[in-house]
Order: C-alpha cells, then sequence, then structure tokens
C-alpha cells in the first residue's frame, strides 16, 4: 500500500464579511464597545466549536471550506475541480501554509512546492536574471538548484535576449512565461498547482501541459486546480470535487466528472429564471433578467444549427442609480471540457449608453460556426470599466446539431469544436469548377 503524502481531516476555513467597527468617537461608544466585547467573543468561539454549521446564526461569516476530508497517496495526481467559489483555491493556500485553517488539520509528507499565483514576488526594477533568483528563493528553491537550472528555466521561457534587461520593460506575455518558467522547475516531492495552464499565449499553454505532463508522470505527488477538465482528465486519474465547501465526489476522474457534469445541468435547470437567482457578483448597477437564443426572424430557437445566423438575446434592467455610464455586456461559451470563445460588444467597437430602466442586448452571430455538441454560456455586464453583474455559474446552454455550414452538403469535423471558413483556389481553375469536380468526385472529400 502506498505511503500517504497528504492526509487531510475535516479541514475548515471560516471568513468574516462585512464593513469594520469604526473607533469610537464618544466615551459613551468605548463604554458600549466594552461591554459588547465578552458577547462578542463568545459568539466567535462558539462558531469556531460549530465549524460544520451553515453559519445562519452570524450573517458576517462565511465558510469557504467545511469538513473537507481526504487522502493523497505518494506519487499520485489528484484533480480538484468546481465552480468558483467552491473553495478550491482555498484549500491550496492551506496546505501551502499561506492561510490558517479555521478548523481540522492537514499533515503533508514532502518537501512542498506550489505555484498559486504566477509572478508573485517579481520586482520590476530587477532584470530577469535576477527576479529567477529571487523568485526561485521565495518558491523555495536553493541557490545551487537555481544555478543548475538556469539554462533550462531561461530557455522554457523563451527570454535569453532580454534575460538581463529589467523586468519592468517585458511584455506581460514575457513575464508571466518566465514566473511559470521558474516555478515549473521545482524539485519537490509535493506539488500544488492552481490553474497554471491558464497563462500565456495558445503556443505557450501547449508547452506548460507538456511540461506538467512531465511531472505528473515523475512519480511527485500533485494537486492540481484547474476549470481545464481536458487536461484534469489527461493528467488525473483521480479528482476531488468542492461544491460550496463541501467534497461533493472524489474517486476516480471519468465519476467524478461526470457528476460534475450532472450537477451542472440540475443546477441549470433549478436556476432558469435568472432575474431571481443570487449566485452573481458586481454593483448592481445593471442585472441580466433572462436569455435565449433566436434566429433572424425572432422566433425562439430550441436547438441551433451550426452555419445558422443565430441572435443571443440578454434581458437586462438598470438599477435607479445608474446615470447612463458606458456600458460593456459580454458572453463566453464553453462545452464540458474547456471555455471555447469569447465574446465582448467593445471587441467590436461597440459601448452602450443611457440605456432605458429595462430591455434587451442582442448579438448576431452570423452562420455560427460551432460543431454538434453541447454548449454553456456565461455572461458579465460592465459600466464604466467595472462590473456591475457576473452570475458565477452559467446562464443558459444549448445544443448544436450539424447543419450545412459550407454549404456543400460537407458536414466537416463533427469531433471538432470549430469549423474553419475559408475560399481555395488552385491554379488553372476557379472557384466555381473546384465545386463542380466537389459534386463530380464526392469520394475525393468524404
Amino acid at each position: 500500500m502506498a505511503e500517504i503524502a497528504i492526509q487531510v481531516d475535516r479541514l475548515a476555513k471560516r471568513y468574516r464579511i462585512g464593513r469594520q467597527r469604526p473607533r469610537p468617537a464618544t466615551l459613551m461608544q468605548a463604554v458600549v464597545g466594552a461591554l459588547r466585547a465578552p458577547l462578542d467573543n463568545y459568539r466567535r468561539l462558539r462558531a469556531m466549536r460549530h465549524f460544520r454549521g451553515d453559519g445562519a446564526d452570524d450573517p458576517d461569516q462565511i465558510w469557504a471550506l467545511r469538513d473537507v476530508s481526504f487522502d493523497v497517496p505518494q506519487g499520485e495526481v489528484m484533480g480538484i475541480i468546481g465552480r468558483n467559489g467552491a473553495g478550491k483555491s482555498t484549500l491550496l493556500k492551506i496546505l501551502s501554509r499561506i492561510v490558517e485553517p479555521s478548523g481540522g488539520r492537514a499533515v503533508l509528507n514532502g518537501r512542498i512546492a506550489s505555484l498559486l499565483e504566477v509572478g508573485t514576488g517579481f520586482h520590476p526594477d530587477l532584470t530577469g536574471r535576477e527576479n529567477v533568483y529571487l523568485n526561485g528563493t521565495l518558491l523555495g528553491m536553493r541557490k545551487a538548484e537555481v544555478d543548475r537550472k538556469f539554462d533550462e528555466i531561461v530557455d522554457f521561457a523563451g527570454v535569453e535576449k532580454f534575460i538581463d534587461t529589467p523586468v519592468r520593460f517585458y511584455s506581460s506575455g514575457m513575464r508571466v512565461r518566465l514566473a511559470f518558467s521558474v516555478a515549473a522547475h521545482l524539485e519537490a516531492e509535493i506539488l500544488l498547482l492552481d490553474e497554471v495552464l491558464a497563462v500565456g499565449d495558445v503556443e505557450f499553454q501547449a508547452k506548460c501541459l507538456g511540461k506538467m505532463e512531465n511531472v505528473a508522470h515523475s512519480g511527485r505527488t500533485v494537486l492540481f486546480v484547474s476549470h481545464n477538465m481536458a487536461a484534469i482528465e489527461n493528467l488525473c486519474p483521480t479528482s476531488l470535487l468542492l461544491e460550496s465547501g463541501r467534497v461533493a465526489a472524489s474517486g476516480p476522474t471519468t465519476a467524478v466528472l461526470n457528476r460534475y457534469y450532472q450537477s451542472m445541468e440540475r443546477q441549470l435547470r433549478d436556476g432558469s429564471d435568472l432575474a431571481q437567482r443570487t449566485d452573481r457578483q458586481g454593483s448592481g448597477l445593471i442585472r441580466l433578467t433572462r436569455f435565449h437564443l433566436e434566429d433572424t426572424s425572432g422566433q425562439r430557437l430550441a436547438c441551433v444549427r451550426s452555419g445558422q445566423d443565430v441572435v443571443f438575446v440578454f434581458g437586462y434592467q438598470t438599477a435607479p442609480e445608474y446615470e447612463g455610464g458606458a456600458v460593456n455586456v459580454g458572453f463566453t461559451l464553453h462545452n464540458q471540457a474547456q471555455m471555447l470563445s469569447r465574446l465582448f460588444a467593445d471587441y467590436t467597437g461597440v459601448l452602450f449608453r443611457d440605456l432605458p430602466r429595462e430591455g434587451v442586448f442582442r448579438c448576431l452571430i452570423r452562420r455560427f460556426p460551432f460543431s454538434s455538441g453541447h454548449y454553456y454560456l456565461e455572461a458579465r455586464v460592465d459600466v464604466n470599466n467595472v462590473v456591475a453583474d457576473e452570475p458565477s455559474r452559467p446562464i443558459g446552454h444549448f445544443d448544436v446539431e450539424q447543419g450545412n455550414f459550407y454549404g456543400s452538403g460537407h458536414a466537416g469535423e463533427p469531433k471538432l469544436a470549430w469549423m474553419l471558413d475559408g475560399e481555395w483556389t488552385a491554379d488553372g481553375f476557379s472557384p466555381v469548377e473546384i465545386a463542380v469536380m466537389q459534386t463530380a468526385e464526392p469520394s475525393l472529400y468524404g
């Protein structure tokens, strides 16, 4: 039986929210505060003893984690999944000894390395070389280790030409690549990784995934938090699902992912009335109230055909405090594995002003390019570059069936999420003659 590398027993973390009490301005306020102090202390101690409660007796507290228990054998790679706010990052911060738990205990057997926030500790006035040593030290590496791995770190980041340039002159992508590279070359028995694949451009993300695959097969114990379900499924034999700070499922990754998808579907059905949902953040100056899809004639769509013109419709209401500021609205589309696309109004050069008390935003997508499958939609509204409304989970989902995207009768590649369009030519033939060839010789194309 494998030795246990990480043992977590009834771990809990409580945060106190609300306004900080002001300092007493008068003698009377000081006396009242002193008289109330024992009662306040009693309430805090009572909450600590009963950390498994839901906090209903104290409106100023929130439980990020409650009664979390699990074991990770040495050499195992475990995925941690869940929606935003489920407690994933809090769990890793406690295990990294950055945050003190409110209850329970965690035992980690081995040298720990954590990558929670890429770039923490970089100093803009120091060169890339100096920051490699500084960041490596902050992450627990000895100077000899950095010396030994320095060339490999710089080569992986692709910043050889600028390694002796102050980091303040780096692009954001260069800083991210160098920071990840330092952390990715740590030598430790236990690695705690939080969304490390969400850095840099697409090419560098693929490079990161390859590095994480090497780590996963190196015999080290890894806890890997990610919203990239494809990476979780590929890298992690076992996974843990957190919901509202509690363990909802654990075991083989395939079974845990199925539970996660079922939970997402169930909450979408149960929370169909967007106007009444409370899982949202933002100023509230504008709130999304409903969502549906239409065709260009205004008919609601239960299903979308690839290649069809589709209108995304978002109902909204403005608050009395809204005074006509610049409004930006957008959405992201994703499947069960990962985010696929994002589109905001300002991407197309559009912002809205002086909106009425209620109305709708419409976004027309011509020749919808997704292949057949099931997709989820998240949305956000900003006012003057400040979030006004952002539900924490999807506000809608829909199915796409294969359509005549290319207008040629060819279905494309159903296994791929996206379909690309293009105009093909060949020397000696016009596009019309190529189309005739495709019709005459279908076996060449399908």
